[in-house]
């Protein structure tokens, strides 16, 4: 039995908003195992965003327990969470987060100097994912000299880089063409048949089909969570 990635106990999170209380999520408690390909879903306001920052830990709970990876990252300081982050979790946003300076691969190592990895082992596992998301030969361009699905494949060979045990990516076809993001869609495909667990979070209905679960929110709770039988594949 796969043993739980993320394991989300009662999460409850809320802001004031001048003298208004909003509640982001009521009440919300999820459990995502090794290797799960899952898809958060929901209207603007249903909390989606929210989720993803918690999961992410970018942001932590008002209440309830996250659980990543068998440490409890709910209350951790923020020195803390940025540890785990760069540890367990493979960011892909939807608008790239490149620094337009530098090379494909020197964007894709930049976690690793943060970890404190010398420079040769560096390199070569820069060398590696970037081979792995087929931009090899890319290596050297810098971000205006990709295309868009070029930028999110760099993007991606970031995210792999620290072998994070879980790949968190938010809209990450937004700013793709459809072609493009069927590309970026089936490279995800191969990533989560080498063994990796996914949680893409998205509004677009056809990029969730890709997905093995669906969870959908509504208003700060999770509406529905359901096996997807026919997931597209590639």
């Amino acid at each position: 039995m796969n043993k739980s990635i993320i394991t989300l106990n009662d999460i409850k999170k809320h802001y004031q908003v001048g003298t208004q209380v909003v509640r982001a999520l009521r009440t919300v408690s999820l459990d995502i195992k090794k290797n799960e390909y899952v898809a958060i879903m929901g209207p603007s306001g249903s909390g989606k965003s929210t989720l993803m920052n918690i999961i992410g830990c970018l942001d932590t709970p008002t209440a309830g327990t996250y659980v990543l990876n068998g440490t409890d990252v709910s209350k951790l300081e923020d020195s803390d969470l940025a540890d785990i982050r760069n540890k367990e979790i493979g960011f892909v946003f939807q608008t790239f987060n490149l620094l337009p300076r530098y090379t494909a691969l020197e964007n894709v190592i930049l976690p690793l100097i943060y970890a404190g990895v010398v420079k040769k082992e560096r390199i070569e596992r820069g060398t590696a994912k970037l081979d792995l998301v087929g931009l090899g030969d890319r290596m050297e361009h810098k971000p205006n000299e990709l295309s868009g699905g070029q930028r999110q494949r760099v993007a991606v060979a970031r995210a792999l880089i620290n072998n994070p045990s879980l790949i968190l990516a938010d809209e990450p076809t937004g700013n793709l063409d459809s072609k493009t993001s069927i590309e970026v869609m089936h490279l995800f495909e191969e990533i989560y048949a080498k063994g990796n667990t996914i949680v893409v979070v998205t509004h677009e209905e056809e990029i969730a089909m890709h997905a093995r679960r669906i969870i959908r929110l509504r208003d700060g709770e999770v509406e529905t969570d359901v096996i997807n039988e026919n997931p597209t594949l590639g």
